[in-house]
């Protein structure tokens, strides 16, 4: 696929696009596309209670919801960036918003489980086509004199899409019904492509060769880990089985959950062999690691991808399952978080260029960890409402300080000719902490919670509902209260040490080096 804007540069045909010098119109048209995407790695959280009921499944099960959106969502990543710089990225970004708007469509109109989680693998596919052009585009748009203002916008959009889903989730579900948080990306994924069309400037191409047994290796060693993670608890860990479940979908096929997961770390360890030994072009160019900072950016945004993605479900699942919110009600808790975030984006812009960014994200992780410790301690049956809020604050707070000053870190000093190898590899990095978050909070939430039934009313004191089986039921018994509450408390515990991993991670950023010359088209 091609498009006039996005052909490439030769004598004859030679010309800058003079959108090259109004980059700002360009980067606000790919920021709605990108708000877009984020907001459906979070705005299902809201509607998990709703959908477990209307579509007759488990809470297990209807984690693969997000996790096999995230899943395809990551895999792609590294080979999309640089098809980006081969075919176009212009091309590339509005050939994913196509693909992304249309299966939103067929996610709204499934009627089972398993047609919703096939739905969102499409869904996945087409943003992961998106995201690395959008950081690309910024590189070769700005100086990096004045990149630090895009990528606040870029650090912006990302902090507030995580905060909004879950509001818009709610209104959404409690309104016209859970289908419409994927039928409302129709009206907005149609005017992204407009102004895509209309703002964005083509750029010059570069061919690339692409590492296809890279990709192979990382999709499966990926799913191994996600798999093993997420279906621990299914699999009781140790004990092989003969059948295998991946969501609703069961097979006769042998599992060990353990021999998955080391299979998985094996598989990822040869695919990092393979990257140093391919003298072609690697998926990841582990040259761009010997930038201490890009290396560094990369663990702590890994870490605030997976604490963003773990921190919404037992939070979710407490406000209404124990708190007996609506969808809507549990949403509006987070506002606070939202408000915070998103009054202080400007202000952390215009900070990026003058305070060490080191000190921005030590003081967003801290405040992060901070707030949802905070929280964890006070999740009981009866908490006040007004006391729920007040953690929101300073997780909002940490929020606006992570995003913006890791993601300028992490492309400071990266030449334009390595932007969509870097965009790539820092979103593959993003996404592979979020979808590996998410496995981990749905094992932990189901051990949490066979663990703290047990130990509360054992057999559910003769409610009928076996221990444990409370996190595979819509409905929550009363008594079941206090230790449903006390299992999404420990489960919190989980975000903490992801921010506090993050935290440690910032402490080794360096200050940036000259980039040097700069040209947009370069």
């Amino acid at each position: 696929m091609s498009t006039a804007d996005d052909t490439v540069t030769t004598p004859a045909t030679a010309g800058r696009d003079p959108r090259l010098d109004r980059p700002w119109p360009a980067l606000w048209s790919i920021v709605l596309g990108f708000f877009m995407i984020l907001v459906d790695t979070t705005i299902v959280t809201v509607a998990l209670p709703r959908m477990q009921e209307d579509l007759d499944t488990d809470l297990t099960s209807l984690l693969w919801v997000t996790s096999a959106y995230l899943l395809a969502y990551a895999v792609p990543l590294l080979i999309t960036g640089r098809l980006g710089d081969r075919l176009g990225m212009k091309t590339m970004y509005m050939a994913g918003l196509a693909v992304f708007t249309l299966s939103s469509l067929w996610c709204g109109l499934s009627g089972s489980v398993e047609m919703l989680i096939l739905a969102r693998i499409v869904q996945g596919l087409g943003a992961g086509m998106m995201t690395p052009q959008t950081m690309s585009m910024i590189t070769r748009m700005f100086s990096p004199e004045k990149r630090g203002q895009a990528m606040a916008l870029w650090g912006a959009t990302a902090g507030m899409a995580t905060l909004v889903g879950p509001i818009v989730g709610g209104v959404l579900v409690d309104g016209p019904g859970w289908e419409w948080i994927f039928f409302v990306n129709l009206p907005v994924g149609a005017i992204g492509l407009l102004l895509a069309a209309r703002n964005v400037p083509r750029f010059s191409t570069r061919a690339h060769s692409f590492d296809w047994i890279g990709v192979v290796l990382s999709a499966v060693g990926l799913f191994l880990l996600v798999f093993g993670i997420q279906e621990g608890n299914t699999y009781d860990w140790g004990r092989i089985t003969d059948s295998l479940r991946i969501g609703p979908v069961q097979t006769h096929v042998p599992v060990s959950v353990p021999g998955m997961i080391i299979a998985g770390v094996l598989v990822m360890a040869l695919f990092v062999l393979w990257q140093a030994v391919n003298r072609r072009e690697p998926l990841v160019p582990l040259s761009l690691f010997r930038d201490r900072n890009f290396s560094v950016a990369n663990i702590a945004i890994a870490m605030m991808g997976a604490t963003v993605l773990t921190l919404s479900f037992p939070i979710t699942l407490y406000f209404q399952r124990v708190l007996g919110m609506s969808p809507t009600q549990a949403a509006l808790m987070t506002v606070p978080m939202a408000l915070v975030s998103g009054g202080l984006a400007p202000v952390v812009g215009a900070w990026m260029n003058r305070i060490d960014p080191r000190l921005m994200a030590l003081g967003g992780f801290g405040s992060m960890a901070a707030g949802l410790f905070w929280l964890s301690r006070i999740m009981t049956p009866d908490a006040p409402i007004v006391l729920l809020l007040l953690p929101f604050v300073l997780v909002g707070l940490g929020n606006a300080l992570i995003w913006g000053p890791l993601s300028m870190t992490a492309t400071r000093n990266l030449p334009p000719s390595m932007a969509g190898a870097g965009s790539g590899v820092y979103n593959e990095t993003r996404q592979i902490g979020s979808v590996l978050g998410s496995a981990a909070i749905a094992t932990v939430m189901n051990d949490r919670i066979a663990q703290r039934i047990t130990e509360t009313v054992g057999d559910a004191g003769g409610t009928g509902i076996p221990a444990g089986e409370g996190s595979q039921t819509a409905q929550l018994p009363d008594v079941l209260h206090p230790a449903f509450a006390s299992a999404m408390a420990d489960s919190l515990l989980l975000p903490v040490a992801l921010s506090l991993v993050g935290l440690v991670a910032a402490l080794f950023i360096g200050k940036p080096v000259d980039s040097g010359a700069w040209d947009a088209d370069d």
